[in-house]
C-alpha cells in the first residue's frame, strides 16, 4: 500500500529504494517512542505539481525536534527542496508526504546527539474517508500538556490515538472524539475538532492540542468568509446541540460528522457552514494564491 518494489525514498542523504531501507533495532524510537514526524500533501494544481504549506510543515517539524532534543540540521527550505525531488523521483502528484526524524541507537533516556532523517511519499485518499462520520466519545483523555509538549508532532503521543480509535471502531463507530484532562472537548485521535451552532464556529482553544496546519487554515477562510469563530473551551453537552460538525487535519482534509453518541446534528451536512468552508479549502489547496505553497 506504501511502497512498492521501485519506490524511492530519502534517508540521511541518500536516495534509496524503500524495501533496501533499513534501521537500527536500539534507537529511542523503536523502544521509546521518541521521534517527531509531519503529514504533508501535495496537489496536481492548475500551477503543476504543489506542496500545500511546506514551510508551515517544516517550520513545525524542527519545533517538534527541538522540543525533544533530536537534532535536525536542515533548514525548512532544504526539506522542501528534498520533498520535491522525493515527489519527482516516484512520479507522484496528489500524493501524502511523511517526513520523519528518529534519534540514533541509545537505550538510555537521555537524548542523544545523533539523529536521522526520512522522507517518503505515497497516494493516499482522504484519511477519514469521504461519507459522514459517526463519532464516540472516547473514554481516553488526550495526554496532559503537563506531562508533555502536546504542541508538538510526537510519534509516541499516537499510542493515544491508537486506543481511542480502536475502542472507537470496536464499539461500531467511525471515530473518537476525546476530552482533555479538565473534561473539555479537546480533538480527535488525528484531527482537530469544529462545531457550528447559530452560525458561529467553535473549536477548542489552544494548550490542550495540536495546533493543526488545516485547521489554521480553516481558521484564515472563515475570516475571509466572514464566518465568527470562537476559539474556547466547551463541553459534551454543547456539542450534542450543534448544527454540525466536522474534523481537520492534513490527511483527513475536512470531514463532516453526521452524529456523536448517537445525537445527530441539527442540518443536513449539505447546509453546514462545514461544508461550505469543505469546498473553500479544497479550492484552496489547488491554487497558488495567499502563498500557500512553497517553491523551490
Amino acid at each position: 500500500m506504501y511502497y512498492t518494489e521501485d519506490t524511492i525514498l530519502y534517508l540521511d542523504g541518500k536516495w534509496i529504494k524503500a524495501k533496501d531501507a533499513g534501521v537500527s533495532l536500539y534507537n529511542q524510537s523503536l523502544h521509546y517512542g521518541n521521534a517527531v514526524f509531519e503529514g504533508i500533501r501535495s496537489y496536481d494544481t492548475e500551477d503543476g505539481v504543489l506542496i500545500f504549506k511546506a514551510r508551515e510543515h517544516y517550520d513545525r517539524l524542527r519545533f517538534s525536534a527541538q522540543k525533544m532534543h533530536i537534532s535536525l540540521t536542515y533548514t525548512s527550505e532544504e526539506l522542501t527542496k528534498i520533498s520535491y525531488e522525493l515527489l519527482e523521483r516516484n512520479n507522484l502528484t496528489n500524493a501524502y508526504l511523511r517526513p520523519l526524524v528518529y534519534p540514533g541507537e541509545n537505550m538510555s533516556l537521555v537524548a542523544g546527539e545523533e539523529s536521522h532523517v526520512l522522507l517518503c511519499a505515497w497516494e493516499w485518499g482522504r484519511y477519514l474517508g469521504d461519507t459522514l462520520l459517526k463519532l464516540m466519545t472516547s473514554s481516553f483523555q488526550r495526554p496532559n500538556p503537563k506531562a508533555c509538549f502536546v504542541e508538538a508532532k510526537v510519534t509516541g503521543h499516537y499510542t493515544n490515538s491508537i486506543l481511542a480509535t480502536t475502542e472507537a471502531k470496536q464499539k461500531g463507530f467511525d471515530e473518537a472524539l476525546l476530552l482533555d484532562t479538565q473534561g473539555y472537548v479537546a480533538e480527535g485521535p488525528g484531527a482537530n475538532f469544529f462545531y457550528e451552532k447559530d452560525d458561529i464556529l467553535f473549536t477548542p482553544k489552544l494548550g490542550n492540542i495540536l495546533p493543526g496546519i488545516t485547521r489554521q487554515t480553516i481558521l484564515e477562510l472563515a475570516n475571509e468568509m466572514g464566518v465568527e469563530v470562537r476559539e474556547r473551551q466547551f463541553t459534551i453537552d454543547a456539542v450534542y446541540q450543534a448544527d454540525g460538525a466536522f474534523f481537520t487535519g492534513t490527511a483527513a482534509e475536512v470531514a463532516g460528522i453526521e452524529s456523536l453518541d448517537g445525537n445527530k446534528f441539527g442540518l443536513p451536512w449539505s447546509d453546514t457552514i462545514g461544508s461550505e468552508l469543505s469546498r473553500a479549502y479544497n479550492n484552496r489547496v489547488q491554487k497558488k494564491e495567499y502563498k500557500n505553497f512553497e517553491l523551490v
